[in-house]
């Protein structure tokens, strides 16, 4: 797997109630999610966001409430990965379960600026900012895990195992 785009960064503990307000949890279509990603930290924050684009977080990114919309919205608003110093647990799950790659790097992050372009090579585990000339190694995803990605989350890996 393979990802290039320009970086939108935010800062430490953002919580799902930032990444997708409970307002919004009246659908689970995933167009509809991403019109309003980052609403609660930002209103009109994800008119700055391109597809392909990559949010890049500190500390314990995704903490709060349990809510699947929260990955579902950032996949909405078109960026496919989140680079962070450490994710809240309960939402490294519900990423990846939804088909969001994460990436924990700890405080390589901060080599990582707003508007950066990144080129990220999941196979090999290395990040590269071109903008900086600077390269991140990170532990590569396991291979089952590339797997569940690369089938769009759980729920999609799941049917086409059982198709199969």
């Amino acid at each position: 797997m393979h990802f290039f785009g320009n970086v939108h960064k935010v800062g430490d503990h953002i919580d799902t109630d930032a990444i997708i307000p409970a307002r919004f949890l009246v659908t689970s279509d995933v167009k509809e999610l991403g019109q309003v990603c980052m609403e609660g930290l930002e209103p009109g924050w994800v008119k700055r966001v391109h597809p392909g684009d990559i949010m890049v977080a500190g500390k314990n990114f995704g903490c709060g409430s349990s809510r699947e919309h929260a990955p579902l919205a950032i996949l909405g608003a078109g960026m496919p990965v989140v680079v962070a110093h450490s994710f809240a647990r309960i939402f490294y799950r519900n990423g990846f379960n939804m088909g969001l790659l994460l990436l924990e790097i700890g405080d390589q992050v901060t080599g990582i600026a707003d508007g950066d372009e990144l080129d990220i090579q999941v196979q090999d585990g290395v990040i590269k900012n071109i903008t900086r000339g600077t390269e991140i190694r990170f532990q590569p995803i396991p291979s089952f895990m590339q797997k569940l990605l690369q089938g769009g989350g759980l729920i999609e890996y799941v049917k086409r195992q059982k198709s199969a």
